[in-house]
């Protein structure tokens, strides 16, 4: 992962220096109890801990040990050999090299996990902030990105928070499905290692106990884990492509904060353009590029293979890295997120009131007229407008007025009631305590 789109707190987990302290803690939390166990001289694991506690792990001898002996867990235990000495012996007893690498997997997704959820609250309380203070904000909805009824912009970024909501309960899932720990030996039977050094060394790393596992943890956990990052990436590519498509020229309703002294482009000095939605939507699709291989992964060969060890040594601190640095991009984005409720406004009436043509079509078939007669009526005078080029302002309901057959059963007065805003707000509180609670 590249140093640009990243961020120190999540690239920390990944380092070499911390995947190599977690196998330790394994190793070591593993020899404490097979000491309980008899399995292990006390005094032995007592030296493990105070030697490899002191210890920096020397990356690269690990390195040079492993390019002989062409195996990580190997090359690192050698090296914590020559830290510890003679009791050294007594480390990785009756495990695989997949109970280390496996759980220290889940150590560092659940770390992970917690600084996602972190990045998540942030977002969630920018987007509360925003949608309050936007609540009543008036805006025109779009479907088809065609003008369609009125909603506030309060309403689209309570949206949003609603979305992130659920995805935070999702990691929260997907957090408890990662967090398990194997120490189960070769194959999963546990033929050389008692079940109680798992439990204790699952206890001590914060995770649960794999109720059964082959020689590896089973990777349907890992797919859901990556599965839900790329949801999470997906939710963040769309408020990302609706800020963009508000930021538009001919829109301008919204707009990334630009800052003093920014530039837009190398050729037109007067650009403002919408880099870091732009740069959301590129990085969505990298996390979600990784969801394939994650369920490529679960079809593993009878009690293991290796085929998924590649694959996670790259998704497992690319995915996370990347969505970390999205979700408090995201958070940025909102937080100092310029909005223009003038320019709101301005664009409401672009078509000279037709956002009201609904409210127009059910008072002609409360008033007797059947629904294809209004439908006609209203829509024939909707295309009036709709072709004029030029403006349009207070059009609609005037043609309205003159027609024949709506005059006959709407008056001018009741016409006129058809194009107040407020109509279309007066759910908004509701919408609001469905979201945010009274």
């Amino acid at each position: 992962m590249i140093e640009r789109y990243s961020r120190p707190e999540m690239t920390a987990i990944w380092s070499p220096q911390s995947k190599f302290r977690i196998w330790f803690e394994i190793e070591a939390h593993g020899a404490s109890a097979q000491a309980e166990l008899g399995v292990v001289p006390t005094e032995a694991a007592e030296i493990i801990w105070e030697r490899g506690n002191e210890a920096v792990f020397d990356v690269e001898r690990i390195e040079q040990i492993e390019s002989e002996v062409k195996h990580d867990v190997i090359a690192f235990l050698t090296h914590l050999s020559e830290i510890v000495g003679r009791e050294a012996r007594f480390v990785h007893q009756g495990m695989t090299s997949s109970d280390v690498l496996d759980t220290t997997l889940a150590v560092q997704l659940s770390r992970a996990s917690d600084l996602l959820l972190h990045g998540l609250d942030r977002l969630l309380a920018a987007l509360e902030r925003r949608a309050l203070e936007h609540r009543n904000t008036i805006t025109i909805g779009r479907s088809h990105a065609i003008h369609a009824e009125p909603t506030t912009f309060g309403i689209k970024l309570a949206l949003a928070h609603a979305e992130f909501s659920r995805n935070r309960e999702r990691l929260v899932s997907a957090r408890k499905q990662i967090a398990t720990c194997a120490i189960s030996g070769a194959v999963g039977t546990f033929a050389n290692i008692d079940p109680y050094v798992e439990e204790y060394v699952a206890k001590k790393m914060g995770l649960a106990i794999e109720p059964v596992s082959t020689q590896v943890i089973p990777r349907d956990r890992h797919a859901m884990f990556f599965a839900t990052l790329g949801v999470i990436a997906s939710s963040i590519e769309r408020l990302a492509t609706e800020i963009r498509h508000l930021q538009r020229t001919e829109v301008l309703e919204v707009e990334e904060f630009f800052s003093k002294g920014q530039k837009g482009s190398s050729a037109m000095p007067h650009k403002r353009n919408p880099v870091l939605t732009e740069n959301l939507t590129g990085l969505a699709r990298l996390v979600r590029g990784m969801v394939i291989p994650a369920m490529e992964n679960v079809a593993l060969w009878h009690e293991r293979d290796i085929s998924h060890s590649s694959v996670e040594r790259m998704i497992g601190p690319d995915a996370t890295i990347t969505l970390d640095f999205a979700i408090h991009r995201l958070a940025n984005v909102i937080e100092n997120l310029l909005v223009y409720p003038d320019n709101m406004a301005r664009n409401l009436e672009l078509l000279g009131g037709l956002h009201n043509s609904q409210r127009v079509l059910l008072a002609l078939t409360q008033a007797g007229m059947s629904r294809e007669q209004s439908y006609a009526a209203v829509q024939r005078n909707a295309m009036k407008v709709w072709n004029i080029n030029g403006d349009r302002t207070g059009k609609f309901a005037r043609f309205l007025k003159e027609d024949k057959e709506v005059a006959a059963v709407l008056t001018p007065e009741q016409i006129d009631g058809m194009f107040d805003e407020g109509y279309h707000l007066k759910h908004v509180d509701t919408i609001f305590e469905r979201v945010f609670g009274k």
